[in-house]
């Protein structure tokens, strides 16, 4: 095991100077995903800064804008009124990710910082360019069946595996950081990053930045919603594909849709042109398939993920089917 120093500040700003002043320092919160990757040897932190006593966990209202405090547990920002008033597809989204006693421990803001589940990621024997720069990608010439059909480059092939990223996706979330210069805020689908000749880089923090909560503004997309998530094992499992669907429907007519998908991109992949066919259709299935097809234009796949461009285009039109029927 490798020793590490380990600091608890009471105040944002006493966190964000201990890790301005340490480069091998790690913001730590729930674990449930640091601790892993430090067990197996994938990154080995020299201090970890404990951000707990923070006040980071409130959920409010306010001026149609909801916030999330960054230290917000998931299992408690799934079953909180407000989410579930008006964001439920980030609801629904939360409630299918990793297990009941995972969520009581993970943070909406470590959620998003979690890593890639790439196995080859986390065996330290095998090249990987997001873990060891320039040593090379195991996947592309691996076993690639979990892998990215959407965004990836000739260095990484890696999916991101948060569910509820992909519903902040959907739902145009606004990161709010803070760090040695300031407050800032990201929007959501700006904060994570593609590969391309960078893998090692998953977001877009600069150092000493500290994610402190989420802003989601209120939007038509709170009946007619669902998460679709398909994985190898039902109770626990990362996805294959999922599909985060919300549409506005007035009249029989589509007037607003959001699409996003995970477990297809090194990012939460947000589908803008298949939202777009949708919008003056009616609900019905041969639209849906439309922009099923749409979606997957772009689709480039390797030896072993072939199909999921079929299970993209057939979770998208079931994900909105039941968002419609809703």
């Amino acid at each position: 095991m490798n020793q590490f120093s380990y600091v608890r500040p009471a105040s944002q700003q006493a966190a964000i100077d201990a890790i301005t002043r340490d480069s091998a320092a790690r913001f730590i919160a729930g674990g449930t995903n640091l601790l892993d990757l430090m067990k197996n040897g994938v990154l080995a932190p020299e201090r970890l800064v404990d951000i707990n006593r923070l006040p980071l966990k409130n959920i409010a209202l306010n001026n149609n804008i909801l916030h999330i405090g960054a230290l917000a547990l998931n299992s408690e920002v799934a079953a909180h009124p407000l989410v579930k008033t008006h964001h439920p597809l980030l609801s629904q989204a939360l409630l299918a990710g990793a297990s009941q006693q995972l969520r009581n421990m993970a943070t909406i803001g470590g959620n998003m910082m979690q890593r890639t589940r790439c196995s080859y990621f986390y065996d330290i024997t095998m090249p990987c360019n997001k873990r060891t720069p320039g040593s090379g990608c195991s996947a592309i010439g691996g076993i690639n069946r979990m892998h990215a059909i959407f965004g990836a480059s000739d260095q990484c092939i890696a999916v991101h595996p948060s569910d509820m990223c992909v519903a902040l996706t959907a739902l145009d979330a606004t990161v709010l950081v803070a760090g040695p210069k300031g407050n800032r805020s990201i929007p959501f689908g700006e904060f994570h990053r593609l590969p391309g000749n960078t893998p090692d880089k998953d977001n877009n923090l600069s150092k000493g930045e500290l994610i402190t909560g989420i802003e989601i503004p209120n939007s038509p997309f709170t009946k007619n919603i669902y998460y679709l998530k398909v994985r190898d094992r039902a109770s626990y499992a990362f996805a294959l594909v999922s599909v985060a669907a919300a549409l506005d429907i007035s009249n029989n007519t589509i007037r607003g849709a959001r699409l996003a998908m995970g477990g297809v991109a090194h990012k939460p992949w947000r589908l803008h042109e298949a939202e777009k066919t949708l919008i003056g259709k009616t609900p019905t299935a041969d639209n849906f398939r439309i922009a099923a097809t749409v979606a997957t234009q772009s689709a480039r796949t390797y030896p072993h993920n072939a199909f999921k461009v079929p299970m993209a285009q057939n979770s998208i039109v079931t994900a909105l089917q039941k968002a419609a029927a809703v």
